[in-house]
């Protein structure tokens, strides 16, 4: 019997199947998705693969297989998943297939971990370009040290016995890369069960309104036909979607089937897990996300595989876990950017969980206040159908919002981040004992640095981006690459002192609302305060149970949250978003600008809404004021069909980088060449530096092609691709990415 297997490598080259002999004693134990190791290459080198197909005779002269790894196999329809991924993303099936694998198990699955508490963490002290880089050149050669850098770039800040049992390797292996520098350890608590500390009062279901009976009964229908329907649950802020997201999962556990639950941060997580196991009970929920250690994250994976759970909840990535018998799946806060990654396999969870609706004929619901243009424009096609909620739950009234023209405010002198109408409502709710939430995009203290005598700005050394200054450590970061430095006093250009700092980020705002309202309470959160394990869930439970005066952040602040005295929200700096360059500018403005609104008076008291712009008759923020969705669709629909732009085309970007800049034009000049010949598309882009043009110390240009994405485009780029194999030079191919920059 000859077995073809794919190696577990992101090598392009290796994205192809390799025959190998099955021992006579291992026929019948071997199988489609078996977990082998194999010999590799001339120094039979040990390598793990899986097996995708079996078959009779091969033209070969053949290796035999070493080992089968009995403890985990993939199912056919992973394997046809994986092959589908690597197609439609432009990646190894083997990327795709390390998503299917348990949890920390990037080589062997290792059952007999260590259930001691630990407290010595592993952390990369490198980047991971610079980890790979490393990798490639033979810069690093033992074999099990690349195992654990390997295992360190999906699990970072694992714990170290984790590290040594996931990876086998040994504590000397530890030390080697810690004196090279490439590891740090540090000692601090784990707790290995996510739900260790929830003691959650049971609650009871509550009775639907009139809208939420009708969108309920209409998803009832298609789990009772047992048929794929997709719905898209578009609902105002604080409409109880989430009431009936649990109301159906519980008719499809009542028919002995499974439910999916996807949020999309995990900044949402803590409140949706609480509100499901208040409801459900702890044994009947696994959640799955990138903050759980990864003993945490593997128990919950055998909790799924095994049966027990019948309720995942999770970000992006948990649509790739072991369920079975699935009966409904549900994405909440669908229009979110995080359900699509960031990371190779550049996969759009939405997609995913499409397929795996149709193949299981289940219902797939869509839920969100603003919903994906492309999105709405399926339902106006027939592609998906609109369940429409338009009031909110408990007749709680939708809050007043008012606009507030800073170019105004700084004609009147006021120079502050609070305009004097902000200044009113938050003294009022302080005397009245409500809470505040202050929306502001941006961390830090001030987003760049600059000499006023000679106009020098402080960028990082590896990027081509100004550093932002941080207030709190006294140092100047680069968001990017993470780079940082000292703050200076003297400009290093014409050694003047006359330093001053520009821009605002949420330490800056902080720092003012303490000067404007002494002796009140704040509590931030944003990136810089939710690094620790269940920090999200901190702050969040803090600013609710101490009544804390005035939460500050970023958008983790924004979705999700409910909290009851809440009664004024104000958005500092609307314009963040409508500077970016990107087609969909306009659109993330008016659904962050729309979420934020959301948080204000979601209970019995009135909400109030201010919201800051130095573009008041901007079409986004004119929609935001007046709450209304649909009118922003019309007219940015309209805008998206004139310049060809989704839902009227696909946006596929290929980005070439590299540190030797002249190599990079070489391949991109290449790659145009080839797209060219193939007659792709109508609209090409020649080659072009990214607007960023330079990250982590690489050179970094990209072509843009507008296309309808079909089996024919994919075939013809993937065969452009293929011929570009220069050393030292990465390949990006994405569809419709998050960030154009």
């Amino acid at each position: 019997m000859i077995a073809e297997i794919i190696i577990n490598s992101n090598v392009k080259n290796l994205n192809r199947t390799f025959d190998y002999k099955v021992p006579a004693e291992m026929v019948g134990t071997i199988n489609i998705g078996s977990r082998v190791i194999v010999p590799f290459g001339n120094g039979q080198k040990q390598e793990e693969g899986f097996v995708l197909n079996l078959k009779d005779s091969s033209i070969f002269k053949l290796k035999e297989i070493i080992k089968v790894e009995d403890t985990f196999s993939l199912t056919e329809d992973n394997i046809k998943l994986a092959k589908l991924m690597s197609q439609k993303y432009f990646c190894n099936i083997s990327d795709c297939i390390k998503l299917m694998l348990p949890p920390g198990t990037t080589t062997k699955i290792i059952e007999n971990r260590v259930k001691d508490k630990s407290k010595k963490f592993v952390f990369l002290i490198k980047s991971i370009e610079d980890i790979e880089y490393d990798i490639e050149n033979k810069i690093i050669k033992s074999n099990k040290q690349i195992r654990l850098l390997n295992f360190l770039k999906e699990n970072d800040g694992v714990s170290l016995n984790d590290a040594i049992v996931f990876t086998e390797t040994t504590s000397a292996v530890v030390n080697s890369l810690k004196k090279k520098g490439y590891i740090d350890i540090e000692e601090k608590e784990i707790k290995r069960n996510p739900f260790l500390y929830k003691e959650l009062k049971k609650s009871n279901k509550l009775k639907l309104n009139n809208e939420q009976q009708k969108a309920f009964n209409r998803v009832l229908e298609s789990i009772n036909k047992k048929e794929y329907e997709e719905f898209l649950l578009y609902g105002v802020t604080g409409s109880g979607k989430t009431e009936i997201y649990m109301q159906l999962i519980e008719e499809v556990i009542k028919n002995k089937k499974k439910a999916f639950m996807l949020v999309p941060e995990i900044s949402l997580t803590p409140q949706t897990v609480d509100r499901f196991i208040s409801r459900f009970g702890k044994e009947k929920i696994a959640i799955l996300h990138s903050r759980l250690s990864v003993g945490e994250r593997y128990d919950e994976w055998k909790k799924i595989h095994s049966g027990e759970a019948s309720i995942v909840i999770g970000a992006r990535s948990a649509i790739f876990a072991p369920i079975n018998n699935l009966g409904i799946i549900i994405i909440d806060e669908e229009h979110d950017m995080s359900y699509k990654s960031v990371m190779t396999p550049r996969y759009n969870a939405k997609e995913i969980s499409r397929y795996l609706a149709k193949k299981n004929n289940i219902p797939l619901i869509l839920g969100s206040a603003t919903p994906d243009i492309c999105s709405f424009y399926n339902s106006k096609q027939g592609k998906n159908k609109l369940l429409k909620i338009t009031t909110r739950a408990n007749d709680a009234a939708l809050p007043e919002l008012k606009i507030i023209d800073l170019k105004e405010e700084l004609s009147h002198g006021n120079r502050t981040m609070i305009s004097g109408d902000l200044y009113e409502e938050i003294n009022k709710n302080i005397k009245n004992k409500e809470q505040t939430i202050l929306f502001l995009n941006r961390r830090g203290y001030s987003t760049f640095v600059m000499c006023r005598n000679c106009g020098y700005t402080l960028t990082c050394k590896n990027c081509n981006i100004t550093l932002t200054y941080h207030l709190n450590s006294n140092r100047l970061k680069c968001h990017y690459c993470g780079y940082e430095q000292k703050n200076i006093n003297i400009c290093p250009e014409c050694g003047s002192n006359n330093i001053r700092y520009f821009g605002t980020g949420t330490q800056r705002l902080e720092q003012e609302i303490l000067k404007l309202f002494p002796g009140i309470s704040t509590i931030r959160m944003d990136i810089d305060t939710v690094g620790k394990k269940n920090s999200h869930e901190m702050i969040l439970n803090k600013f609710k149970d101490e009544n804390i005066n005035i939460l500050i952040g970023t958008q983790m602040v924004v979705k999700g949250h409910h909290f009851p005295n809440v009664t004024l929200v104000g958005a500092i700096a609307a314009d963040s978003n409508l500077n970016i360059e990107d087609y969909r500018a306009n659109e993330r403005t008016f659904q962050i600008l729309t979420q934020v609104a959301g948080r204000a008076g979601r209970d019995k008291k009135k909400g109030r809404v201010i919201i800051q712009t130095y573009n008041p008759d901007n079409f986004a923020i004119e929609c935001v004021k007046n709450q209304d969705y649909e009118m922003f669709y019309d007219q940015e629909i309209n805008i998206r069909r004139q310049l060809k732009y989704p839902p009227f085309c696909d946006i596929i970007v290929i980005a070439i980088s590299g540190k030797d800049e002249n190599k990079v034009r070489n391949v991109i000049e290449k790659t145009y060449n080839g797209i060219i010949k193939q007659n792709i598309s109508s609209y090409v882009s020649k080659p072009m530096p990214c607007p960023i043009d330079k990250i982590k110390n690489r050179y970094r240009y990209r072509i843009i092609i507008k296309a309808k994405l079909n089996t024919t485009v994919i075939e013809k780029i993937n065969n452009v691709i293929k011929l570009q194999k220069e050393k030292d030079i990465r390949q990006i191919i994405e569809i419709n990415p998050n960030n154009m920059t």
